[in-house]
């Protein structure tokens, strides 16, 4: 099959679309563009400068991507959306461009963004992430691989997000949210591991088991938050676990969200990394 574009469409001559590539009916797709092969773009999808889409996504009706920044130190520099593959954007989704000449806001492979998310300047989303109705990523946010946030969730600008966490509905991210965990509230707190998507995601009941403990270490220890960190960064060497969650705790540049299922009756859980 070759590419097809609906006769209302309005495609750039300079722009690359792979094989199989669909563009429906009303889309604006402008030259510097690169679009892999079997991605379908549903009706009045705008694709502007600079966006590069990867191979199988499905852009529903709506979906604007790379639009200029919302950040006034943006001065019309070259920078760049990377769209993965196998992603899908749902109605309305937004992904702007990054600040700064040369880069890219990202969204990786097979991530699933419902209708009405945003992707702010300079984010980065991990693969298989899901950010659902109405999600907003401030810039410069992260967000690692195959974590879920719900409806509504709005995240501040910086925040780190880590690998598996599960982030509730309507929730304020204001502190960045270590691998693993669930996090609900205005402003949200940790509430526990995120059992289910481990389990979903192939991590036995040791794993689990171990990762409690090493966060029961961080949050319950007794000891200057600091202080249990510099520990939990010694003995890194050799466990993927503690390396990983050992490294999310030293490039924390806004501190880490609360704990409070884990003493929730002495007030112990209420630590950060401020403390």
């Amino acid at each position: 099959m070759s590419v097809s574009v609906h006769p209302t469409a309005i495609v750039s001559a300079e722009a690359e679309l792979g094989e199989n590539v669909s563009v429906g009916p009303y889309c604006i797709v402008d030259g510097k563009v690169r679009i892999g092969a079997g991605t379908v773009l549903n009706a009045f999808v705008r694709i502007r400068n600079f966006v590069e889409i990867g191979e199988g996504c499905h852009l529903e009706e709506r979906v604007a991507l790379g639009g200029e920044p919302q950040d006034f130190g943006f001065k019309g520099e070259e920078t760049w959306v990377r769209i993965g593959s196998g992603v899908v954007f749902r109605e309305n989704v937004t992904v702007h461009r990054a600040t700064g000449e040369g880069n890219c806001t990202v969204v990786g492979d097979r991530a699933y963004l419902m209708e009405g998310s945003h992707v702010g300047h300079n984010a980065r989303v991990g693969n298989d992430v899901v950010l659902a109705n109405k999600v907003g990523l401030a810039g410069y946010v992260t967000v690692g691989d195959r974590a879920v946030l719900g409806g509504m969730a709005g995240v501040h600008q910086f925040v780190h997000i880590g690998r598996f966490c599960m982030i509730g509905g309507l929730s304020k991210i204001v502190k960045d949210v270590p691998p693993f965990t669930m996090a609900d509230g205005r402003p949200a707190r940790l509430f526990g591991l995120n059992k289910v998507g481990l389990r979903r995601n192939g991590f036995d009941a040791a794993a689990r088991g171990h990762l409690l403990s090493l966060y029961k270490e961080l949050y319950q220890s007794g000891l200057p938050f600091r202080k249990a960190c510099a520990l939990l960064a010694e003995k890194a060497a050799g466990d993927p676990f503690v390396e990983e969650l050992a490294a999310f705790v030293a490039a924390s540049k806004r501190g880490l969200t609360s704990w409070t299922s884990l003493g929730r009756h002495s007030g112990a859980g209420e630590r950060n990394l401020d403390d």
